[in-house]
């Protein structure tokens, strides 16, 4: 069920990493391919990351088919699931028969417990991730409108952004996940400036609204220590608690970032100097 499983590393795992290592452990390629469901499993706070684009068919959430144990459970049994439509095309989700339309940067909030989920809309490209619940919450479409949205850096800066916090307490109900979307102004590239750590839960990007050519060098590692991987567009990258994520492009994008952890406050987060990073 799951193409690959990437596993929780630490910190001096990094050093003597040859680039095709950082690849290898952290960044996510090829989640969405044409009339398919595409999943991966990250140990790092158990994290289900995937891609469904259900062309002109649909597509079925599938159930668990590992371990063994769990095989023939639904999917969403002790999970919750989170759907953005990265598309250019309207989708539809359909959630145990209530069916919900994603238009672009739509998010759809899916409870624990839910038995069935499909998907369909030409044009659709449904972003997934999932993490471990404790409790079921209301089944909630997200628009752009209905997020809380904030604006940071500046044009002198090159990271004038919009942040739009589409699954948070204060707008939606979670267990532990946290998400929302960042778009970048013409002529910004810097998609996070000064960066963060915040020890306390994962993260993970999707780069998105990029050209052909273009790129996105997303940092990690600890402050003292950077490393970099070089993404296209609609790669995803997963990044340790312990690790610095900041990205800076060839030209301006966007970007998915999800969290889980223990604590859903967006403002949880050590704020690093420039100057503390080499």
């Amino acid at each position: 069920m799951f193409e690959k499983t990437f596993y929780a590393t630490h910190p001096e795992m990094m050093d003597g990493a040859s680039q095709q290592d950082l690849r290898d452990r952290y960044l996510v390629s090829g989640l969405f391919r044409d009339r398919e469901i595409v999943l991966t499993y990250s140990h790092g706070e158990r994290f289900i990351i995937g891609g469904a684009v259900p062309g002109t068919g649909v597509l079925d959430l599938p159930r668990h088919s590992e371990p063994p144990s769990a095989a023939g459970h639904p999917l969403l049994e002790r999970r919750e699931l989170s759907v953005v439509n990265i598309g250019r095309g309207t989708g539809e989700v359909i959630v145990d028969g209530t069916a919900v339309t994603l238009d672009r940067y739509d998010a759809l909030y899916v409870p624990m417990g839910t038995q069935d989920v499909r998907f369909s809309g030409e044009g659709a490209r449904f972003y997934l991730l999932s993490v471990p619940a404790h409790a079921a919450f209301p089944l909630r479409r997200v628009t752009l409108d209905d997020a809380a949205t904030m604006h940071r850096g500046s044009l002198e800066t090159a990271n004038a952004r919009t942040i739009h916090q589409l699954i948070l307490p204060h707008t939606v109900q979670s267990a532990s996940l946290c998400l929302g979307l960042t778009r970048l102004e013409p002529g910004s590239v810097w998609n996070t400036m000064p960066p963060h750590i915040h020890e306390r839960r994962s993260e993970i990007y999707l780069y998105f609204d990029l050209e052909d050519d273009g790129r996105v060098f997303h940092f990690m590692g600890q402050p003292e220590d950077l490393r970099h991987i070089v993404m296209g567009d609609e790669d995803v990258v997963i990044s340790p608690p312990w690790s610095v994520h900041m990205g800076s492009g060839t030209r301006n994008y966007s970007f998915v970032w999800a969290m889980a952890g223990e604590n859903l406050d967006y403002e949880d987060m050590d704020v690093l100097d420039v100057c503390q990073l080499r």
